[in-house]
């Protein structure tokens, strides 16, 4: 029985040819997360892994052993749901949506170009059918970009409420998306897609830009002196005081 008490991130220093010789030790996510007291490697050793408390392994780090042996971490074969969008009623942005929704809430996803990588569960899969996702069963390694331990974010915001494995919540009977699709696209659901009641009503237009108009602004006419004369026809009805005498 071989001890090992160290790992090295992605063997990172190490001569490549040294990791393409190494076995390789195949943990799910979960045991790789969680590690367990032994695993046997790809030449049948069996390793006792003993790292530091709260230690977590990924795909591609190297184990070194007390006796100077090494052996890389390989992502298992496991059971999970690829999640694509809707080909009728989804898009592509509705993938990035998606993933950075469910990676707020902690819920481990490995990311690919058109589709994501998640664990099965029941309650992930009835939101994810309400989102315009659709997940088809598969079998092969999962190495999430997103993991709870690595997500670093404070829940107690509402994102939509998203479920994922071990919410704990109790999914009977809750309204809270809006509106009801009728149904949820999942591992065959067999559904042919062609419901009406995704209709999502058109954004308003834009109102019609106004046309904004510089007028000039002429100078006000100086005012014209009100001068008194002959002719001017003004009663003055003054009182000059004194009196008028006529030769």
């Amino acid at each position: 029985m071989t001890t090992v008490r160290k790992f090295i991130p992605q063997g990172q220093g190490l001569a490549a040819v040294l990791l393409r010789r190494a076995p390789a030790l195949a943990l799910s996510f979960a045991q790789r997360q969680h590690l367990p007291a032994e695993a046997t490697d790809a030449n049948g050793r069996t390793l006792t892994l003993a790292l530091p408390a709260g230690s977590t392994l990924q795909a591609g780090d190297a184990l070194l052993a007390e006796d100077g042996s090494l052996a890389v971490v390989q992502a298992a074969p496991e059971p999970l749901w690829r999640v694509s969008p809707c080909p009728e009623h989804g898009s592509a942005a509705d993938l990035l949506r998606t993933a950075y929704r469910l990676g707020q809430q902690g819920v481990a996803v490995a990311v690919e170009a058109d589709h994501l990588l998640v664990q099965p569960d029941a309650a992930l899969g009835h939101t994810l059918g309400h989102w315009d996702m659709v997940m088809a069963e598969v079998t092969q390694g999962f190495a999430p970009d997103v993991t709870p331990a690595a997500c670093g974010h404070d829940h107690g915001h509402d994102h939509g409420h998203v479920h994922g494995p071990g919410c704990g919540h109790d999914h009977h009977g809750h309204a809270h998306h809006g509106h009801d699709h009728g149904h949820v696209h999942g591992p065959g659901c067999g559904h042919d897609h062609s419901h009406a009641d995704h209709a999502h009503a058109p954004a308003a237009p834009a109102p019609a830009a106004v046309p904004v108009q510089f007028v000039r602004q002429r100078p006000a006419a100086a005012a014209t002196p009100h001068v008194h004369g002959p002719g001017c026809g003004h009663d003055h009805g003054h009182d000059h005081g004194h009196d008028h005498k006529h030769e």
